[in-house]
């Protein structure tokens, strides 16, 4: 099983760093392989994406490929988000949040398959 921690890790900050939601990799293992329960996993995901995150906004913003005015601007909307989805996910509880959380992996692939030009591609 240390293959699997290692693949989950690795795939995680390589989307993570790409801007994908590596997150997803991360709390899939977390929640299958690991038997931790979904907040748990949701805690351990934001703690190590601090430093995968930190990596790739120094790289974008060396390339110079972030406005900074956009981002401080949703940036304090995505805090209030932050706070709201705490408060939600205590409330719903750990089940009810792995079936949303699985649900909406399911439409975004679903969206993903079906769109013509895909959900994060270029123009």
């Amino acid at each position: 099983m240390k293959w699997v921690a290692l693949l989950a890790g690795l795939f995680s900050g390589i989307i993570g760093a790409m801007g994908l939601g590596g997150g997803a990799v991360l709390i899939i293992y977390l929640s299958l392989f690991t038997d931790m329960p979904q907040l748990k996993a949701q805690g351990v995901n934001l703690l190590f994406f601090i430093p995968t995150a930190v990596a790739a906004v120094t790289v974008y913003g060396i390339k110079k490929q972030i406005k900074w005015k956009i981002v401080l601007k949703v940036a304090l909307w995505g805090l209030l988000g932050a706070a709201v989805g705490i408060y939600f996910a205590d409330l719903l509880g750990g089940k009810l949040t792995s079936k949303l959380f699985g649900g909406l992996l399911v439409i975004m692939g679903v969206i993903e398959i079906f769109s013509k030009k895909g959900c994060g591609r270029d123009k």
